[in-house]
């Protein structure tokens, strides 16, 4: 039996994600430092103040009996046990390395994972006050300003492909791959917003080749597959999450299929 996903449980992880945003812009608009983590990935005071937040409320005010996982807390080897069980997966602040250049494109990823599948995504850009959301009652966009609007992927246009290629992570291999669709135009991003803008129609297909971990990806997937896209492994399996030690092989997130 699947969580009941309903509405209120929405509103506060949306709103939970904006407050996480909030304190990520404090660190952002002062002389933040960089530290390098055992992977040499950056991390920064913000991503450690956005996932405390998150966890801690979380666990008093939402669903205290889930795990969370959080990157930074799993960076530190605090691992919850997951088997069995509905289960939160944090990536406070995606896409560090655009938040360290000043970018504008890092998010607040949180989601809810319920036998292997997400069954609600959040993803918060701060910088531009974009929010995306997704669940079993549909995907939304709140953007520029304006009212929440429904998302939806759109049908694969005939003139070929738009594709979502990582800024800081591009490889051979994504090119490789890209090179059997009809591609007409490449959209250079960070984060998570690759997943949203394939949920929103604006692109058709985000391939990633390499190492990424399921804090990366869970919020997205779901923002996506409930605007009726899907995240598969390059063998067309569906990527699952619960993985021995969380982390992702390659996979491709596609809008429609047809």
């Amino acid at each position: 039996m699947t969580l009941n996903i309903g509405l209120g449980l929405v509103r506060q992880v949306v709103e939970l994600a904006r407050r996480a945003g909030e304190e990520i812009m404090k660190v952002y608009n002062t002389d933040f430092t960089v530290e390098t983590k055992a992977d040499n990935s950056p991390v920064t005071q913000a991503d450690r103040i956005a996932e405390t937040l998150i966890t801690e409320t979380i666990k008093t005010e939402i669903t205290a009996q889930f795990p969370v996982v959080g990157e930074e807390a799993f960076a530190a080897g605090q691992v919850p046990d997951v088997t069995g069980t509905p289960f939160w997966l944090v990536d406070a602040l995606d896409g560090t390395k655009e938040f360290v250049k000043r970018g504008n494109e890092f998010t607040v990823n949180i989601a809810l994972i319920d036998i292997g599948k997400p069954m609600l995504g959040v993803v918060h850009a701060p910088a531009i006050a974009a929010t995306y959301w997704g669940s079993c009652n549909g995907s939304f966009a709140e953007t520029d300003g304006a009212q929440p609007r429904q998302i939806n992927c759109r049908r694969r246009p005939g003139d070929g492909l738009v594709a979502m290629v990582s800024r800081s992570h591009r490889t051979p291999e994504v090119d490789e791959y890209l090179a059997q669709f009809p591609i007409k135009k490449e959209i250079s991003s960070g984060s998570s917003m690759k997943f949203c803008q394939v949920a929103t129609g604006r692109a058709d297909i985000y391939p990633r080749m390499g190492r990424t971990m399921e804090w990366d990806t869970a919020a997205g997937h779901a923002v996506l597959i409930y605007a009726g896209g899907y995240v598969k492994d390059l063998n067309g399996n569906t990527l699952k999450y619960s993985k021995q030690g969380f982390e992702n092989p390659s996979f491709v997130a596609m809008g429609a299929e047809t």
